[in-house]
């Protein structure tokens, strides 16, 4: 179990899709079982704990037939700005997920810097700056991601349409949007 222990910071995707950040490791106090303390990377951001022992559990492949991962929770690395520039780091579409993969042939999953910054960002201007940063870059998985996390649907069809819609969407949340102190 130590070897799959998740750190603080890291983030994991459930085997049902979802992207949690882990926030520490606590520790009950009537019964000493450690918990894993981690939240949402979408909808409303709720925070969960469960026990650790729970969270690094292989997926119950009994009441669970489609799991397409070994593991309830798995890590998910993140690249750095430097690693990403480099040819053979660039990202290629995922299959499946929530990022990117690698083209080194490693097979890793990993989350593109762009897209963790835009599920980081707190304000809507914010995420509309770093969305069309992303232009270049977008995939119909990130698209997925971010209207997850924005809780709107974004129908299937041609990634530059679905990235405009996106970008509505984001446009008139941001008129909403109340500053707060």
């Amino acid at each position: 179990m130590l070897e799959r222990r998740p750190k603080n910071g890291e983030i994991y995707r459930h085997f049902k899709g979802g992207l949690y950040r882990i926030e520490t490791i606590a520790v009950h106090t009537e019964t000493g079982e450690e918990l894993v303390v981690y939240q949402a990377l979408y909808g409303d951001f709720k925070m969960y704990a469960r026990p650790l022992a729970m969270f690094v559990s292989e997926t119950d492949r009994g009441k669970y037939l489609d799991a397409g991962q070994r593991y309830r929770f798995e890590r998910v690395e993140t690249e750095t700005a430097g690693a990403a520039s480099a040819p053979e780091r660039e990202p290629v579409p995922a299959a499946e997920g929530n990022g990117t993969r690698t083209a080194d042939g490693s097979g890793r999953e990993t989350v593109h810097p762009k897209l963790m910054e835009f599920l980081d960002a707190d304000r809507m201007e914010d995420k509309y700056n770093i969305l069309v940063s992303m232009r270049d870059c977008v995939t119909d998985t990130m698209i997925n991601t971010m209207a997850v996390v924005l809780d709107v649907v974004i129908p299937e069809g041609e990634l530059a349409e679905r990235y405009d819609q996106l970008k509505i969407c984001i446009r008139t949340k941001q008129r909403y949007e109340i500053e707060r102190p």
